[in-house]
């Protein structure tokens, strides 16, 4: 099995001016060598057959991503309407500023399959390209964002993947996601 990150998740975790909230201590190079030297602790089942999630332990500095919203904390939160790519729809998002969250204990990447992959127009060469990553205190899937499922149910056209929205598991998602938020350095 080879892993390789995909130019979106490229820009997203190793981005040109570095960010306290991307990943830490760690080359896109080194990143990738590590994906396909280390076997992951577990391997989990994504939100589609063509996705699956890598458990590994957080070799780096990197920091959790993923906040509990609190009353202490609550006045530090943000929101706009912001596109991940200059291709996408401009989607309300809300983050933590000015908040120093705990080290993340585990990296989980998220991978697609070569085949979905190039299905949303990007060609790898390897069996799966890293499209995100997870940076989390427990071995286990942080719910995707209620916005992103419902991209994704846009279908390619509008930076999804296809996947119709599983009402159950957006439910769930909605109750991880009003309780918490990602936050910026």
């Amino acid at each position: 099995m080879s892993i390789v990150l995909t130019e979106f998740a490229r820009s997203r975790l190793f981005p040109r001016e570095p960010r306290r909230n991307t990943i830490q201590d760690c080359t896109p190079e080194a990143f990738e060598r590590h994906l396909n030297t280390v076997p992951p602790l577990k391997v989990l089942d994504g939100y589609a057959p063509f996705c699956k999630l890598h458990v590994h332990r957080n070799w780096t500095s990197t920091r959790c991503l993923a906040v509990p919203i609190t009353d202490e904390n609550r006045h530090l939160l943000r929101s706009d309407y912001e596109a991940r790519t200059t291709d996408e729809l401009p989607v309300l998002v809300r983050w933590f500023e000015g908040i120093e969250p705990p080290v993340a204990k585990y990296l989980i990447p998220i991978l697609y399959s070569r085949e979905q992959l190039a299905r949303e127009g990007t060609r790898i060469d390897a069996d799966w390209g890293v499209v995100g990553c997870m940076y989390t205190m427990e071995p286990e899937e942080t719910p995707m964002a209620p916005i992103t499922m419902m991209r994704n149910a846009l279908g390619v056209e509008e930076g999804g993947s296809g996947v119709p929205i599983d009402r159950a598991a957006y439910l769930r998602s909605v109750e991880f996601w009003r309780t918490h938020a990602n936050w910026r350095g």
